[in-house]
């Protein structure tokens, strides 16, 4: 795989197609009907259709790239907050206030939205929270903030970053387990563990869990001010409006979750320790157009290899140095819902991957029960 320069507009300007959420978006919110199924239909299907037209990117951007000739990957993360904040309100302000649409056109726009605010809005915080500049995590705290997920940083980089792929990881979905047990699971788990890996960040400094330097205060305020805005604008049915955006976002992310690391496990050495994370515990995904969508999402091999790179520079992965999903995100959430499809398509991937990098391991039952001896 070549290392290839990435520094100009031209290059960058492909991971910008977000921005075609915000004419389907309205178009839909106006006209309603059939019109509502644009949003969910780009983001789903049109981007699953030109992921198999496009064909694989197995190329590498120079890692060396410097920070300055990013300006333009950067530029979408950033400009996308103030679009959405505007967006969404605009959405829940001119339904509250026209009441235009009948209840399964709510539910289709609030499916619509969900993945937009989901698979734009939480997957541009992913990467912001993940930078250094406080302007940036700030940022991406605004963003889940809009889909009331805020814990989702503490959690994503404390717990998940740290564990992924053993059994103190709540979203390292387990062999055989099911979305729909998936998601209840780490609902409750996730925000759990979150609080307490902040208890801990603090307690090592001798400070109390409820010290003002615990995120959780600033959670709290910039959900409560979300709220407050939409029921300024939409009232008690905006809140509603709200609420149910946040519900698809937040599926839509742990559906994304779900997919990632679906079987993976780090080998167990002993004394409560595993293995270092290595490229072959993530699914990676080398489809060109879903990645463009989800800014590199997809090389997550890399991404959990190397947490504080840049999304344009992340690397993909051969089949010998990581499992390689079949299709793109899009369309490996949605098969991820029918259960009987997703096994019969995955775990034969799972027992390859086993058989692969750990043919010394003859017993996978403490992995699949997250039961280890000493643990």
């Amino acid at each position: 795989m070549t290392a290839r320069p990435i520094a100009s507009f031209s290059s960058a300007l492909p991971f910008w197609m977000t921005l075609v959420n915000v004419p389907l978006a309205i178009l839909g919110t106006l006209w309603g009907g059939w019109w509502l199924l644009l949003l969910p239909a780009y983001g789903l299907v049109t981007v699953s259709i030109l992921d198999r037209l496009a064909g694989l990117n197995e190329e590498n951007p120079d890692t060396d790239t410097e920070e300055a000739d990013l300006f333009w990957y950067r530029a979408v993360t950033m400009v996308w907050v103030p679009v959405q904040f505007v967006l969404l309100f605009w959405i829940i302000g001119y339904v509250a206030a026209n009441r235009h649409l009948g209840v399964l056109e709510v539910i289709a726009l609030l499916y619509g939205v969900g993945i937009m605010t989901g698979a734009a809005g939480i997957v541009y915080a992913h990467e912001l929270m993940h930078q250094k500049s406080a302007r940036e995590r700030w940022l991406g705290d605004i963003l889940l903030s809009m889909v009331l997920y805020s814990h989702f940083r503490s959690e994503h980089l404390l717990v998940h970053h740290v564990h992924v792929g053993t059994p103190r990881d709540a979203v390292t979905a387990r062999y055989n387990e099911s979305f729909l047990r998936f998601f209840p699971r780490v609902l409750v788990e996730c925000l759990g563990s979150s609080w307490r890996a902040e208890v801990a960040r603090l307690k090592r400094k001798d400070l109390s869990a409820f010290d003002r330097r615990n995120p959780f205060w600033r959670y709290a305020a910039l959900q409560l001010g979300m709220i407050a805005m939409a029921l300024i604008v939409g009232g008690w049915f905006g809140l509603l409006l709200f609420v149910g955006q946040a519900f698809f976002a937040i599926w839509l992310l742990e559906l994304t979750n779900y997919v990632e690391h679906y079987g993976l496990t780090r080998k167990y050495l002993g004394n409560g320790k595993f293995e270092h994370v290595k490229p072959q515990h993530s699914w990676n995904a080398a489809h060109r157009v879903s990645n463009w969508m989800l800014i590199n999402l997809q090389r997550h091999s890399d991404h959990h290899y190397k947490p504080d790179r840049r999304f344009p520079l992340l690397q993909t992965y051969g089949e010998d140095e990581a499992p390689q999903l079949p299709h793109g995100y899009p369309l490996m959430t949605t098969l991820a819902m029918m259960p009987p499809v997703w096994r019969r398509m995955m775990n034969p991937k799972v027992r390859k991957w086993r058989a692969m990098y750990y043919p010394e391991i003859t017993d996978w039952t403490p992995y699949k029960r997250g039961v280890h001896e000493g643990l």
